[in-house]
């Protein structure tokens, strides 16, 4: 009989160590471990979220904006938050512009969260924002406010994060992106997320603006120029460039190409052989080194002349489209186009001396826009010429490539008193309240030829543009214009393609004391080709156009 006894004062004992072991833990857990336990409880119930900063502006040199970023939400309400649900109701239908009915069955529906699909802009959010209850998740998207224009310089954001991928968008992108921000949010069991404002670890900081020297409306002329000069030639393309040689700053730049592919922004991508536009920098060669006069003349061989280029009697055929019988000197030479009487007074320099000059004017090296991929153009180095081959062509403006930003940086030296400038995109960089952190000023790269010279090199663009050049068609009443006209074969894929052809034109305005460098380029214009008749025309269509808006 004691055993049972025994047995159950040894399970009664047995009870009691084990309420005292739980009772011991759970002090242990409630009171030693609370912390933690707390902490972990914590964590369970929030997140941390990276909060986006908003990406700089990109506005032209007047402030049109080109791009800009906003800033859109969607809208998350918790209807057992809310303080007044009638007042949250009315609140949401008059600033949200909501189905009346369709909230109506949310708010009814019983539903422990309301997802209200936007988005919306800030306006719109601005009276919900310090409602109790009703969550804001913002997203930033980028806008373009004036569609395509100089959309091939602007370029454009990747797929993925907000990062530039092409143009301005990406050469700029470390000022145009801002610093993240960083928050905690809280969680209910669901995973759904609420906004914590008070526990908002870093505010993030948006991005700086730019204010870039392109002119809205002086862009908006040169693309609308291009597509009808385009169209009007049946060009498989073209470029123009619009440059301040006092500044280095470039004001429109408009490229166009065929139908298939996306645009690019040729104008600093692409070389072409500049023809007789590159005449200038031959006599500019002749001029520095004392290597020519006013009076020096040579025989224009009747317009076409078989060039000896070995001392075994291989010759080159070089032709001229205006026949000159009698001599020409340089002046009548530049005014004429002649490539026969360049070529002859390019014998007067070595190889390296015109292979300097042209390194000298900017051919050859990127311009230092900030523009990404741009093109160094081709320049080969005396060592890799045939000699007295390479040197006439060099003359003529063949066998070496030259963008169209390129062209026009070097005819600013000329219109600048022979100083070659930096050019450049970026006119300010602004901090997010407006405080100027950068401003351009013209940088010199070097001189490339005296003030006297580059007078004299006016005066042959005078020459060439006026009665007897070929330059006549870009003339405008009232105004004077400098300039003169290119017409190459195209080069394309290491060979000539005969039969397709490069127009261009190059101008200074006004002629008395230039402040624009014009450049106009199209790509295998049909029929009519020569630079005069094509490409001169456009250039006097544009200025017309940039006078009357002023």
């Amino acid at each position: 009989m004691a055993k049972p006894a025994v047995r159950i004062a040894a399970i009664q004992f047995g009870f009691a160590l084990a309420a005292v072991a739980i009772l011991a833990r759970a002090t242990q857990l409630q009171i030693l471990q609370g912390e933690r336990w707390a902490s972990e409880a914590e964590t369970t119930r929030t997140v941390r979220v990276v909060l986006p900063a908003r990406r700089g502006s990109l506005y032209d040199r007047n402030l049109v904006p080109l791009a800009i970023t906003q800033e859109f939400y969607h809208i998350g309400v918790a209807p057992n938050e809310l303080d007044d649900r009638g007042a949250a109701f009315r609140l949401l239908l008059r600033s949200l512009g909501v189905s009346r009915p369709a909230l109506d069955r949310e708010f009814r529906s019983g539903k422990r969260w309301i997802y209200l699909h936007g988005p919306f802009n800030a306006t719109q959010v601005q009276p919900l924002r310090r409602i109790k209850g009703v969550h804001l998740t913002g997203s930033f998207q980028r806008f373009y406010p004036s569609r395509d224009l100089a959309r091939p310089i602007i370029g454009g954001l990747s797929a993925g994060p907000p990062a530039g991928a092409a143009g301005l968008e990406l050469s700029l992108d470390s000022i145009l992106t801002g610093e993240p921000g960083e928050a905690v949010l809280l969680k209910d069991r669901a995973g759904r997320r609420y906004d914590s404002p008070a526990r908002q670890v870093r505010e993030p900081e948006p991005g700086n603006d730019v204010v870039l020297t392109l002119d809205a409306e002086l862009q908006e002329i040169a693309e609308r120029g291009l597509a009808d000069a385009v169209a009007e030639t049946r060009s498989d393309g073209g470029d123009v460039v619009f440059l301040d040689p006092l500044s280095g700053e470039l004001l429109a730049l408009a490229s166009r190409q065929p139908a298939h592919g996306p645009p690019r922004a040729s104008t600093f991508t692409d070389p072409f052989e500049p023809g007789s536009t590159a005449k200038l920098f031959t006599a500019a060669a002749l001029l520095m080194r004392n290597r020519v006069d006013s009076a020096d003349a040579v025989f224009a061989e009747g317009g076409v002349w078989e060039m000896p280029v070995t001392r075994s009697g291989r010759t080159r055929r070089i032709s001229d489209s205006h026949k000159s019988k009698g001599n020409l000197t340089l002046a009548q030479a530049i005014q004429v186009s002649s490539n026969i009487a360049m070529a002859k007074f390019s014998s007067r320099l070595t190889p390296e001396e015109q292979y300097e000059t042209l390194r000298d004017f900017g051919f050859g090296t990127p311009t230092g826009a900030e523009f990404p991929s741009e093109s160094r153009g081709r320049l080969a180095r005396p060592d890799e010429w045939v000699s007295m081959y390479t040197r006439a062509s060099m003359a003529m403006g063949y066998e070496f490539g030259v963008t169209p930003v390129q062209l026009a940086a070097a005819y600013g030296v000329i219109a600048n008193d022979g100083v070659l400038l930096w050019p450049t995109l970026v006119r300010e960089v602004r901090a997010p309240d407006g405080q100027v952190l950068y401003r351009h000023s013209p940088e010199p790269v070097r001189r490339v030829v005296t003030p006297e010279v580059a007078a004299k090199l006016r005066g042959l663009l005078e020459d060439a543009a006026f009665a007897g050049g070929t330059g006549t068609r870009a003339q405008l009443a009232g105004y004077g214009v400098l300039g003169k006209t290119g017409t190459a074969i195209r080069f394309a894929n290491g060979r000539y393609v005969q039969g397709q052809y490069t127009s261009s034109f190059a101008a200074l305005f006004p002629a008395e004391r230039p402040t624009l460098v014009v450049v106009v380029k199209l790509d295998n214009p049909k029929g009519a080709y020569y630079g005069g008749e094509t490409a001169a025309p456009v250039t006097r269509t544009m200025l017309e156009q940039a006078l009357a808006s002023r």
